[in-house]
C-alpha cells in the first residue's frame, strides 16, 4: 500500500502559531484555498483510489478540489484528527505550552504512550485512533491520500516508519498541503518513502527512535 498524508491549508490559528486542535477547528486563509486548489496538481502522478480527511473543516476543505478533480468521496474519520491540546487549547506553539505540548506529543513516539496531555488525550488512544482509519485504509491496498495535521502526522510517522525517528520528525516541519509519503502496511510495518517531495533513506539498523509546522509564505 502507498499511504499520502497530506497536511491541511493555511489556516487564520496558523499565523498565530496556535494550538487550535478542537472540532469543528478554523476555515482556510485565502492564501490556505489557493493550495488546495493546488493540491491536485501536486499529487498529479498518484493513483488515488480513496481519500480521506478529519473531522475538522480545515481537512475536509483542503481535500475538496482533489476530490472534486478526481470523482472521489471525502470519507470523514475522527481518528486522523489532530492531537486534541485539551487544557493547552489555543495557547501559542512556541510559548512553554506549546513546547510541552509537542514534547508530550514526541514522547508517544518513543513509546511512552500512557502520558497524557493536561485534559486531552494519551499516547495510545491517539496513535490507537489513527493506526485504527489506516487499518481500514488498507484493506484494499492502493494508493490512499488522507488529509490531516501536522503534528499528528509527524508524531504517527515517527512512532510507526522504520526510517524516520524523533530527531528527524521534530526536525522537519510539514508545511501546509505538505506531503508524506509512505509505502507498507499495518502488518509490515510503513517505510517513509518521501517527505514534502525529498526522497527519505531506507530503514536504518538498529531501534528507531508541533503541533503543526509554521504556515507557508506566499509565493514570491
Amino acid at each position: 500500500m502507498r499511504l499520502l498524508l497530506i497536511r491541511h491549508g493555511q489556516t487564520p490559528s496558523n499565523l498565530e502559531f496556535l494550538l487550535d486542535t478542537a472540532v469543528p477547528g478554523a476555515m482556510l486563509t485565502e492564501l490556505g484555498e489557493r493550495q488546495a486548489a493546488a493540491l491536485p496538481a501536486a499529487v498529479a502522478e498518484e493513483k488515488i483510489r480513496a481519500l480521506y480527511a478529519s473531522t475538522l473543516i480545515r481537512t475536509q476543505l483542503t481535500a475538496a478540489p482533489l476530490a472534486a478533480e478526481r470523482g472521489l468521496e471525502v470519507q470523514v474519520r475522527d481518528g486522523i484528527r489532530e492531537i486534541a491540546a485539551g487544557e493547552l487549547e489555543m495557547e501559542r506553539g512556541d510559548s512553554p505550552h506549546g513546547l510541552a505540548y509537542m514534547e508530550t506529543a514526541f514522547a508517544w513516539s518513543q513509546g511512552e504512550t500512557g502520558l497524557r496531555m493536561p485534559g486531552g488525550e494519551d499516547g495510545a488512544e491517539t496513535l490507537g485512533r489513527f493506526d485504527a482509519v489506516v487499518a481500514e485504509a488498507a484493506v484494499d491496498g492502493g494508493t490512499v491520500a488522507m488529509v490531516s495535521h501536522g503534528a499528528v502526522i509527524r508524531v504517527w510517522v515517527a512512532a510507526r516508519a522504520a526510517n524516520v525517528d524523533v530527531a528527524f520528525a521534530a526536525a522537519h516541519l510539514l508545511d501546509n498541503t505538505g506531503v508524506v509519503a509512505l509505502e507498507g502496511s499495518p502488518e509490515q510495518g510503513w517505510t517513509v518513502v518521501s517527505w514534502q517531495g525529498t526522497a527519505v533513506a531506507g530503514p536504518a539498523p538498529g531501534p528507531q527512535g508541533g503541533p503543526a509546522g509554521r504556515p507557508v509564505e506566499p509565493p514570491r
